[in-house]
């Protein structure tokens, strides 16, 4: 039995998450007490039932059931049970408001900063005894980009976040045309350079121009290159890549 704790002020929302759980686990074995309650069955009596049989208790922590003192009374005695392995006692965070103190080190399903479907998940896969975990940083980059114009020179500045990161080579895209465009790392004595195209995500092509690094990116000392065109025109900067595998290119974020 699933046990719904709420307030009647976030019925608007709660109402819907009660109603798919009981799609996905059945409606009889969601106890939500506009359903479980009916005309002429005693209040307290009911919950107190719904209480006894649970095995997942989901508190929906608002600001609305915050002060109510009858989804206090729920919540702490499901707390109480929860301390004996009676039951499992998940809140589940509504809005902007802070878990109350005895509940600080409990782990929560945060509705309010990840969205409804996020924590919809979460709390079925909490019931059907999966791990809730989901990849939020799957698009990691050590590397990060920045560029700034200094005395009419456009320069393109990468660095390395965390750790030494070894790049072959660092690809510039641009929308003129390739043979106007030079690029030379800012004090280095050589540089070897490769002009090409790229394929953009709009699926238009792009010029490139690619440095070859004669060392590694490491934290604390960027790698500057400066841009020129030999005509004279703006360069239409599209963006910056770094050389992952032979004439592969990955996107490095701002």
């Amino acid at each position: 039995m699933l046990f719904i704790s709420h307030n009647h002020k976030d019925k608007s929302l709660v109402e819907n998450i009660a109603l798919r759980l009981g799609v996905v686990f059945g409606s009889e074995n969601v106890f939500y007490d506009s359903w479980s309650i009916q005309p002429g069955e005693g209040l307290i009596d009911r919950m107190n039932e719904g209480l006894n049989e649970c095995k997942i208790f989901f508190f929906f922590v608002s600001e609305n059931s915050l002060k109510s003192n009858m989804v206090k009374l729920e919540w702490q005695n499901a707390l109480m049970k929860a301390t004996s392995n009676q039951l499992k006692f998940i809140p589940v965070r509504l809005d902007h408001s802070s878990m109350p103190p005895i509940l600080a080190q409990t782990l929560y399903i945060d509705l309010f900063t990840n969205g409804l479907e996020i924590a919809l998940t979460q709390m079925i896969q909490v019931v059907q005894g999966h791990n809730t975990f989901a990849p939020q940083h799957g698009d990691f980059s050590n590397l990060r980009c920045s560029r700034r114009v200094d005395c009419g020179k456009f320069l393109v500045s990468v660095s390395a976040l965390y750790y030494l990161e070894v790049v072959p080579r660092i690809a510039v895209v641009f929308t003129n045309p390739a043979d106007v465009v030079s690029a030379r790392i800012c004090g280095a004595v050589a540089n070897y350079t490769h002009r090409g195209t790229v394929p953009l995500s709009d699926g238009s092509i792009g010029n490139l121009i690619a440095i070859n690094l004669p060392l590694p990116i490491t934290p604390g000392f960027p790698v500057e290159i400066e841009i020129s065109t030999s005509d004279g025109s703006k360069l239409g900067y599209i963006v910056t890549k770094a050389e992952v595998s032979a004439n592969k290119w990955k996107t490095i974020p701002d």
